[in-house]
C-alpha cells in the first residue's frame, strides 16, 4: 500500500509538496476521520464540513 498520509491538503495548497496525489472527497474524510491531519493554512476538513 505504500507509507501512510502525514497531512491531508485541499486542492491548490501553496504548502503541498511535490510529493502529494490526488484523492477523492470521500478519501480526505475517511484520512482525517482516522486520524490524519488536516493542512493548518487550506483547512480541507472546514471545506468538507467536517468540523466540530
Amino acid at each position: 500500500m505504500g507509507r501512510l498520509p502525514v497531512r491531508v491538503h485541499a486542492g491548490g495548497c501553496w504548502d503541498s509538496s511535490k510529493r502529494c496525489v490526488p484523492a477523492t472527497a470521500e478519501q480526505a474524510r475517511r484520512l482525517l476521520a482516522e486520524g490524519v491531519s488536516a493542512c493548518p493554512h487550506c483547512r480541507p476538513d472546514s471545506a468538507l464540513g467536517m468540523l466540530e
